[in-house]
């Protein structure tokens, strides 16, 4: 399935069958609407796109195939007509399991995507996607409404907002303004709230077409698109293996107990091990983990509480590290040598830095940035800290 193209335009009056409407010039012909506009939509072999703007009128827009195009389409949805399902995002969650008790906001049909089969290969995105019948259906309260060429387009409930990086996906990467997709693809900036009735304004100098870095957010999930020239510069799994050893090869040793640490393999993502490195996140020291400064108070957990750096007296969270095991993540290919706060997750500074800046959509109407690898909210003044190494002593 290639290329959405306008091919006809129908208004029904429920119950009127022998009511007429006048097609488009290209299919200008008189038919009895309530017939054409039911052929388009039960025909499993035509897609089409069903518009209610109310309980009496409702406007089809049908589509033909393209040769030249192959349509790819993301929702929670696990019909067959959906290519990539997509669970709800919950910050700090291990595993699909911990997204099971959360009501989803993402729609079932959320997108698709368009590709050119020949270079290009550009990449559009429109809001919507086709279900099991080929139909798209945006009921009377979805915002919708006719184009000055006087074709109709329309956005979904929750929307679906993508923002294009500036600088592409590199080390100069800074962010770029938060958009909505219609339905045809057109750019809108953001409604008040995520699901108000009012679309905003149309951005006509700006593409639905998505670059290395795009990201896609859902209302529920946020989505990074990666280009195979963008991930061709992108450290691999075995580069990121390759650091975590040299890493280890340096024997980094926690100044209290002098012990030597080591981040664990990128496969274990559970409990810390008694080797893990863990840092105080207000300064940034290193240690193995131990009970020193441990108030009374505080002892009822061991990760995430308040303590004081037995090296700097500063005090703050206290927390493992782990080593961010997405490459698609990372801007560049340095070393790991900074951890979001206040998660641990470490990785390359501008990798640190390039996603503490970033507002991600957040509920229906704010922002915040989070840590690629889970998802948690950044805090203290950068969302990041600059790790500090013990060497060893001998």
């Amino acid at each position: 399935m290639g290329n959405m193209q306008s091919r006809a335009e129908a208004s029904s009056r429920a119950g009127q069958s022998s009511d007429e409407v006048e097609l488009p010039l290209e299919d200008r012909q008189s038919v009895p609407v309530n017939s054409r506009a039911w052929q388009a939509i039960s025909n499993k072999d035509q897609h089409s796109i069903s518009y209610t703007l109310s309980r009496a009128q409702t406007v089809v827009v049908e589509y033909t195939h393209d040769s030249n195009t192959d349509m790819f389409q993301i929702g929670r949805s696990t019909e067959s007509p959906i290519d990539f399902v997509v669970t709800d995002t919950v910050a700090g969650s291990q595993s699909n399991a911990d997204t099971q008790s959360v009501q989803s906001t993402i729609s079932r049909f959320a997108c698709r995507i368009k590709c050119q089969r020949t270079p290009p290969y550009t990449a559009r995105i429109y809001a919507a996607g086709f279900d099991s019948s080929k139909n798209i259906f945006l009921g009377e309260k979805a915002a919708k409404w006719k184009t000055s060429d006087g074709q109709m387009d329309g956005l979904t409930t929750n929307g679906v907002l993508v923002m294009h990086p500036r600088n592409g996906f590199t080390q100069d990467s800074k962010p770029g303004v938060w958009r909505e997709i219609s339905v045809c693809g057109n750019v809108f900036t953001l409604r008040e709230t995520r699901s108000a009735q009012q679309r905003g304004k149309m951005v006509e100098t700006e593409s639905q077409e998505l670059v290395d870095g795009s990201l896609i957010d859902l209302c529920g999930a946020t989505l990074l698109w990666r280009t195979a020239e963008g991930l061709a510069r992108t450290p691999t799994l075995k580069h990121l293996e390759a650091l975590r050893q040299e890493i280890n090869a340096a024997r980094p040793q926690c100044p209290v107990g002098f012990n030597t640490l080591a981040f664990p393999s990128m496969r274990r993502k559970d409990t810390p091990d008694e080797k893990q490195p863990w840092v105080y996140l207000q300064c940034g020291h290193v240690h193995g983990y131990h009970n020193w400064g441990n108030h009374r108070e505080e002892r009822e957990g061991r990760e995430g509480r308040h303590r004081e750096c037995p090296m700097c007296r500063a005090k703050g969270p206290y927390v493992p590290l782990w080593l961010g095991c997405e490459a698609g993540f990372y801007v560049d290919a340095a070393p790991p040598t900074h951890a979001f706060n206040p998660c641990g997750h470490v990785c390359s500074e501008k990798t640190a830095a390039f996603w503490s800046q970033i507002p991600l959509p957040h509920g229906t109407h704010t922002f915040h940035a989070a840590c690629p690898f889970c998802a948690q909210q950044l805090s203290g003044e950068q969302g990041y800290v600059r790790l500090i190494f013990q060497g060893p002593l001998d």
